[in-house]
């Protein structure tokens, strides 16, 4: 499956359905953010069924950037049934990321 680009509406009914969430708060005008999005979309085929991996762009989804305190971007927040228990700012390799989701797993 590929990312979920989710927009304010539907964000807390597909995060607290999910198990299990990894939300990419990003801007195309970002260049780490675009560099971030190759390891997103792997994320998303390898996690498939076990998480939900999901970006908002927050140049159209400013509240949501603002619920969650994003300052900078990318961040990439950790959620669990709907709450947040991690999260990485700026980007990472992958394992950085596949290290917080196999844990909560």
């Amino acid at each position: 499956m590929a990312v979920k680009h989710v927009k304010t509406a539907e964000f807390d009914a597909l995060t607290e359905a999910a198990p299990l969430a990894m939300v990419d708060f990003w801007a195309p005008w970002c260049g780490p953010c675009r560099m971030l999005g190759p390891v997103m979309e792997d994320l998303g085929t390898q996690y498939e069924g076990k998480a939900l991996v999901a970006k908002v762009n927050v140049d159209e989804e400013p509240d949501l950037a603002r619920r969650f305190g994003v300052m900078n971007i990318p961040t990439v927040v950790f959620l669990k049934q709907g709450r947040e228990f991690d999260r990485k700012v700026g980007a990472f390799p992958p394992a950085a990321y596949t290290e917080v989701l196999d844990k909560a797993l």
